[in-house]
């Protein structure tokens, strides 16, 4: 749908709004123009496809907005909004914008919006998300940013509502790249963090989640471990319990003790003629097997 109210004036201007200017030259200390998040509270969503989707979630978490002119013809009703709260807009040539992101792929737009914070999930928490049956997708240390935002947007696009990283350092946070790279994923997710996978892993056992592990060989698609018919109730109909899909380190796959922790292991199977998929693109096939079909 297009974003009425954009091109009344020259330069993606809205009718009837006096810009709120920044007095800066190009190449000074612009707010927000240096690489990497301004503050540990910020992120800049690049693209019109984040920025909007934050737009429609969160309006009053973006702090600051910078566009081409071209972009700028898109977004009227959004500079309405940031004028009316007296907050930063302003259209800037492409050689700022991409001083202002960090990035060549800023999509002709940027977005310095406020960071959502990691919380821990406490036992309440995951009771709720078993009694309402809502699938899970847990990381393993993917250290990839891009991996990150990938696997985001695909979690998103199947309807997972929520992501869980663990506090280590070497799995990615939800960082500028990997926002650009889920592309308004991570507006319809929630992240969360964990101090230990395998204890998380075994609170969503004793929960009633089904723990399942993404493992390159030893495991199969479509029955659990030593089990031929799936459980039932006590009216005989057959149940599912929601499942944590486990995605593992892009390099070293899962680790060992979180591998133990899972309830049952799956493998995509493939012509063996390459070891493995790419994070993103396992996650997909194993989400729309696991949760989509579920």
């Amino acid at each position: 749908m297009r974003m009425r109210g954009a091109s009344d004036l020259p330069g993606g201007k809205p009718a009837g709004v006096t810009p709120v200017r920044v007095e800066t030259a190009v190449g000074a200390e612009l707010a927000g123009s240096r690489s990497g998040p301004a503050r540990h509270d910020e992120l800049k969503l690049c693209g019109l496809a984040a920025v909007r989707a934050r737009f429609a979630r969160d309006p009053a978490s973006i702090k600051r907005l910078f566009f081409d002119k071209e972009t700028g013809q898109r977004v009227g009703i959004i500079c309405k909004v940031l004028a009316k709260e007296k907050k930063i807009y302003r259209q800037v040539e492409p050689d700022e914008l991409e001083k202002i992101s960090g990035s060549i792929h800023h999509g002709g737009i940027v977005a310095v919006v406020y960071a959502p914070p990691l919380r821990t999930p406490t036992g309440e928490d995951l009771r709720a998300w078993a009694k309402r049956g809502e699938p899970l997708l847990v990381l393993d240390r993917i250290g990839n940013a891009h991996n990150l935002g990938a696997v985001a947007r695909t979690a998103a696009f199947f309807g997972v509502p929520r992501l869980v990283i663990p506090d280590d350092a070497a799995a990615a946070r939800p960082n500028d790249a990997a926002y650009r790279v889920a592309e308004g994923g991570f507006e319809h997710l929630e992240v969360w963090r964990v101090p230990s996978l395998v204890a998380f892993a075994k609170e969503l056992t004793a929960v009633g989640y089904e723990v399942v592990g993404a493992a390159t060989r030893g495991g199969r698609l479509g029955a659990k471990r030593g089990e031929g018919t799936p459980p039932t109730s006590e009216s005989g109909k057959a149940t599912a319990k929601p499942v944590a899909l486990v995605l593992g380190n892009e390099e070293q796959g899962l680790a060992a003790d979180v591998t133990a922790a899972c309830t049952r292991l799956v493998t995509i199977p493939g012509s063996g003629k390459v070891e493995s998929l790419n994070v993103s693109v396992a996650a997909a096939v194993l989400m729309w097997e696991l949760q989509a079909k579920h």
